[in-house]
């Protein structure tokens, strides 16, 4: 158990303060903890989809899951968004924070491999639809000494959730699970996952409902109770978990000292 190494997903949604969470992060570096972060960037590849006349298509699965509908065009315009616009500024806020942060994504070095799914079903209109061109991929290993490499050289890596096929094509992958994989492969402490939201409420989007507890014993309950995105960040705490991360936190991304706040228990803690 790597007990002072704290994995952190930064969620790509509106809303998740960036600047915020990598000035905590520089203290908590001081502090002698050792951090690697995990990063989406759904809105941006909206809106630049958007922008090149792509909008982005999201796929529910036949159970309850939401996804990016990745086809070759967008799989091009995430990698540009994700891979190359939020990856460089995150690393670049790091760099001038004083942190040697190296940006990467699952790509480099086969950090992520994940298998490319032969076919995905999606549910329209209450009928199912199989979809064959997709660029989607389900994690099967992390290079951790790759990772370990880095952190043991003082950097801080910076992850996109972009991971390599074995045959070497890129993939879009979920970055809440790929930040859950990350924190099993490395024996992690805490996984945080920042969002737009305090945590997991019952009742959403009623902050005062917020779920301060959850043994992992209630998270398929959870999971039933969850809306859209937030059923993913249950999904990724309970591979987590079952990795052998000792506790997932699900906190706020929006206020000051985010990773420390949840570092202190407040959000949603789930053991």
């Amino acid at each position: 158990m790597s007990e002072s190494l704290i994995v952190v997903k930064l969620g790509g949604t509106e809303g998740v303060d960036f600047s915020a969470i990598c000035t905590d992060a520089a203290e908590l570096l001081k502090q002698g903890k050792r951090l690697i972060f995990v990063h989406g960037g759904s809105a941006e590849a909206n809106s630049l989809g958007e922008g090149l006349g792509t909008p982005p298509k999201m796929i529910t699965s036949p159970s309850g899951y939401t996804s990016r509908y990745t086809d070759r065009k967008t799989l091009e315009i995430f990698l540009m968004v994700v891979n190359g616009k939020v990856n460089s500024l995150l690393t670049e806020q790091l760099q001038m924070l004083g942190v040697n942060a190296f940006g990467l994504c699952g790509l480099d070095g086969k950090l992520i491999q994940a298998r490319r799914k032969d076919s995905i079903q999606s549910v329209e209109n209450g009928k199912r639809k199989i979809i064959r061109d997709d660029y989607t991929g389900k994690i099967e290993t992390i290079s951790s000494e790759l990772l370990l490499m880095l952190l043991n050289a003082g950097y801080l890596p910076v992850i996109a959730p972009v991971a390599v096929s074995e045959k070497g094509e890129a993939l879009n992958v979920d970055a809440d699970r790929a930040a859950a994989m990350v924190a099993s492969a490395l024996n992690a402490e805490t996984l945080i996952l920042l969002t737009a939201v305090p945590g997991l409420m019952k009742n959403f989007p009623d902050e005062s409902t917020l779920i301060r507890q959850l043994p992992q014993s209630q998270l398929a309950a959870a999971s039933e109770a969850a809306q859209g995105r937030m059923k993913k960040k249950i999904l990724g705490a309970d591979e987590a978990l079952k990795g052998g991360v000792s506790r997932v936190i699900i906190a706020d991304g929006r206020i000051q000292n985010p990773i420390s706040n949840a570092w202190a228990g407040n959000g949603t803690v789930i053991e």
